[in-house]
C-alpha cells in the first residue's frame, strides 16, 4: 500500500473523529467488550471541542487511495494523545510510519521523553518501539471498566 504521512489540517477533523469511532468500535474487538467499546467511544467526536482538542496538537495522518489509513498525535509535552488506525489497516506499517514522524519531531525538539495511556490493543506496538509499562490502570468509563497503561519511552539519558 502507497501511503502519503502529511500534517492533518481543520479540514480533516471530521474524517478523524469517524475513524477515531471505527478504530475503537470495530478494530479493538478482541481486547475489549462490545459494552466497554461502547462506553469508550459511544460516538464519533465532531464539532468544535473535537477540532478544539486536535488544533492544540501535533497531527500526522497516513492516507493512500483516496482515504485515511490512520492518524497519530503528540501534544507539546511529549503526551502521544491519540494513535488509532483504520481496523483494515492494521499490521501494514501505518502505525510504524506516523510514529516514525512524531518521534522524529520529538527528537529535533529536544524533548526527553514521550508518554502514554496505551489501551490494550496498543500496549504491544508501543513495547516493539521501545516503551516501557509505567503502570496498569483501570479507567471508569460510564459503568465499564477498561485497562491500559501508562507508558513512557526516554528519548535522551536523564
Amino acid at each position: 500500500m502507497s501511503l502519503l504521512v502529511r500534517d492533518a489540517g481543520p479540514s480533516d477533523a471530521e474524517a478523524l473523529g469517524e475513524l477515531f469511532f471505527l478504530s475503537v468500535r470495530e478494530g479493538a474487538g478482541p481486547h475489549y467488550t462490545e459494552a466497554e467499546r461502547a462506553a469508550w467511544m459511544p460516538e464519533p467526536p465532531s464539532g468544535a471541542a473535537w477540532a478544539e482538542r486536535l488544533a492544540k496538537l501535533d497531527v500526522v495522518l497516513a492516507e493512500g487511495q483516496g482515504q485515511i489509513h490512520g492518524f497519530m498525535a503528540l501534544a507539546p509535552d511529549g503526551y502521544l494523545d491519540l494513535a488509532f488506525a483504520h481496523p483494515d489497516a492494521r499490521g501494514t506499517g501505518v502505525a510504524d510510519a506516523l510514529y516514525a514522524v512524531l518521534q522524529s519531531r520529538a527528537l529535533a525538539a529536544g524533548m526527553p521523553a514521550l508518554t502514554t495511556h496505551a489501551s490494550l490493543l496498543a500496549q504491544s506496538f508501543f513495547t516493539r518501539h521501545g516503551w516501557e509499562v509505567e503502570q496498569a490502570e483501570d479507567v471508569a468509563r460510564g459503568d465499564e471498566t477498561l485497562r491500559r497503561f501508562a507508558m513512557r519511552k526516554m528519548l535522551r539519558s536523564p
